[in-house]
């Protein structure tokens, strides 16, 4: 297995490159074979990034980046919500694996924001939407909504890395479901 020593810049670089050879793709580019699942089996993880995404079937972050099995460490919520088990797994993954960069990812036709816009939201995920609607306030553009919440994700992931790990980089990012692109927010 290669090296892993990323520095946040690479591993910000190799997701952007990643996401671009996805947009020409017909086919996932990821390295998926029985010799790669072998050897990340035997020799353990070694991510250069965690993708903390929403939980959407349209939404795969390995195919997305065209990362390898083992590339990405990723964690799948209702909504990208960011809550004490996503930042517990995420400080595992920045404290014990020294994955450089947490990226939160939120996507165009989020159905869990249009749940939060609308006031729809029963069972058991209502208690998710909740933590969405009041982020979001009284946003009602399915875009904007997103990316308040993924902003408020980010600022939750910053608050518990500042102390930690200071030199973990964190970033905001949307991914629109139509196009397969992915913008890196400022």
């Amino acid at each position: 297995m290669q090296n892993r020593c990323f520095s946040w810049e690479d591993a910000l670089k190799r997701l952007k490159e990643g996401n671009d050879l996805y947009l020409t793709s017909a086919i996932s580019k990821g390295d998926i074979s029985l010799d790669r699942r072998i050897s990340v089996f035997e020799n353990g993880q070694k991510p250069y990034a965690v993708v903390i995404s929403c939980s959407d079937s349209r939404v795969i972050p390995e195919s997305i980046f065209s990362a390898n099995i083992g590339d990405l460490f990723v964690i799948r919520t209702v909504g990208n919500v960011v809550d004490s088990t996503v930042l517990a797994s995420m400080e595992y993954a920045v404290t014990h694996l020294n994955v450089p960069i947490v990226i939160v990812l939120g996507h165009t036709g989020c159905g869990a924001i249009n749940a939060a816009i609308n006031g729809n939201a029963k069972g058991l995920i209502a208690k998710s939407i909740d933590k969405i609607c009041a982020v979001i306030g009284d946003e009602k553009d399915d875009y904007m909504a997103s990316r308040i919440n993924v902003c408020a994700g980010v600022k939750s992931v910053q608050e518990l890395l500042s102390n930690e790990c200071p030199n973990c980089k964190v970033f905001g990012a949307m991914y629109f479901g139509d196009s397969g692109k992915v913008k890196f927010l400022e």
